[in-house]
């Protein structure tokens, strides 16, 4: 915060050493100001550079230091996205596991039911021809009595 106010301090006084017809010029209050970021230790001041051009870089470059902090948080939080996706994946993985399990557990008990069912079927045939036996051996004395009367 204390280089903001420097760097305004030093363009204000810059300012004043302009002729100019108005009187000074109100400054935006500090709750407005952009937050102070240090010299970014990537860059350094050529030497002849103006005290305006010195000012002008140091605050250029830091909106560029700012916006390049903002791209790597950016990443951070992409990383940990991608580590919730990885995770959800995993579960998804454990589920589908869990769900071919469940599958196998219906294909046997259908194929269980089937059989069931089919075995059901043919003693229900067995029974049912039996009893057409049964009829038949029960009838057969009475018809050879009928036709010997």
């Amino acid at each position: 915060m204390l280089d903001a106010i420097d760097l305004e301090r030093e363009i204000e006084k810059e300012f004043r050493k302009l002729p100019h017809e108005s009187g000074p010029t109100e400054f935006a209050p500090p709750s407005v100001r952009a937050p102070d970021l240090g010299m970014p230790d990537y860059v350094e001041h050529s030497d002849g550079a103006t005290e305006i051009g010195r000012l002008s870089a140091e605050a250029v470059v830091r909106e560029y230091e700012a916006a390049a902090k903002d791209i790597e948080a950016l990443g951070v939080e992409l990383v940990e996205q991608a580590r919730q996706c990885e995770a959800m994946t995993r579960e998804a993985l454990a589920v589908t596991e869990e769900l071919k399990e469940t599958a196998a557990r219906y294909r046997a008990e259908a194929k269980r039911v089937f059989l069931q069912i089919e075995n059901c079927s043919l003693v229900t045939a067995e029974v049912r021809k039996i009893c057409e036996e049964m009829k038949d051996k029960i009838a057969a004395p009475a018809k050879v009595e009928a036709k010997a009367e």
